[in-house]
């Protein structure tokens, strides 16, 4: 093989396998940041590995919220009004997280709990996040207007 096109090869062979590595890193990347979506029936059925990160969202359940007196740890119970998973969380709530409204969780899914990271809750009392009322509507509610006490959303009880 001529000097000239075996300097050219070589190129190509670097070049390629740099650009290999670099999608591969960059996809390793992405894989470690993804949080995706899942309702509390969707973790029933045991559809996440251990240690994913992951996003959960339904409606806090009613009596569930639990504060650790010592510290600003914090435990609660989301729904879908089919099936509930609990979720730890350490900080401080959003000024909108109550009881039997729609938050978003992201955190990771490890032994049957969600460590949460970070919190959201709807912005108005009207508000549901899309996903949240997607999945209450799924677990056979139609158009998840109505808490799981009957009562519908935006109406505080008195």
């Amino acid at each position: 093989m001529h000097p000239l096109r075996r300097r050219r090869l070589f190129w190509i062979i670097g070049l390629l396998a740099g650009l290999g590595l670099v999608v591969g890193l960059v996809s390793y990347a992405l894989r470690q940041n993804i949080n995706l979506f899942y309702t509390p029936s969707q973790l029933a059925g045991h559809a996440v590995a251990e240690g994913q990160r992951i996003q959960v969202g339904g409606l806090v359940t009613q009596g569930s919220l639990k504060r650790a007196p010592d510290s600003l740890a914090v435990r609660f119970t989301v729904t879908d009004l089919r099936h509930s998973v609990d979720v730890v969380y350490t900080g401080i709530l959003p000024d909108l997280f109550r009881e039997g409204q729609g938050i978003i969780a992201n955190g990771r899914w490890r032994q049957g709990v969600v460590e949460a990271d970070e919190v959201l809750a709807k912005h108005d009392e009207n508000y549901m996040p899309p996903r949240v009322k997607e999945a209450i509507e799924q677990a056979g509610h139609p158009g998840g207007t109505e808490q799981a006490g009957g009562q519908p959303y935006g109406q505080v009880k008195q």
